[in-house]
């Protein structure tokens, strides 16, 4: 049985575009994010349902540069929801990695 490889735990940007990238993540949050729920290694996030476009966008982008986090969004009426799950090697990193999805801070559970 041959085993599953994971992606490396990096982000494939340079550091202007990381900067810019992570400028904008956090002006969505701020923007228009309405709530979210953290779970030990997963994220669940919950965006003004007008930001749609912007959140898919986000999803989108953040698929690529970050192969190693896994990315799932949902849209109702009520919401656009994006669950962020990190593999248990970004342990460590979790926080900083999910800090700008928040809106710049590094805050667990709500």
């Amino acid at each position: 049985m041959g085993t599953t490889e994971q992606p490396p735990i990096v982000c494939c940007l340079s550091a202007n575009e990381h900067q810019s990238r992570i400028a904008w993540i956090i002006n969505l949050a701020l923007r228009a994010l309405r709530s979210h729920v953290r779970d030990d290694l997963v994220l669940l996030l919950f965006y003004a349902p007008e930001a749609a476009p912007e959140v898919q966008r986000m999803v989108e982008q953040e698929r690529i540069c970050c192969p190693f986090l896994t990315f799932e969004m949902d849209q109702s009426l009520k919401a656009a929801s994006v669950r962020i799950i990190a593999p248990e090697a970004a342990r460590d990193s979790a926080d900083m990695l999910f800090g700008p999805f928040l809106g710049g801070a590094s805050r667990k559970g709500q």
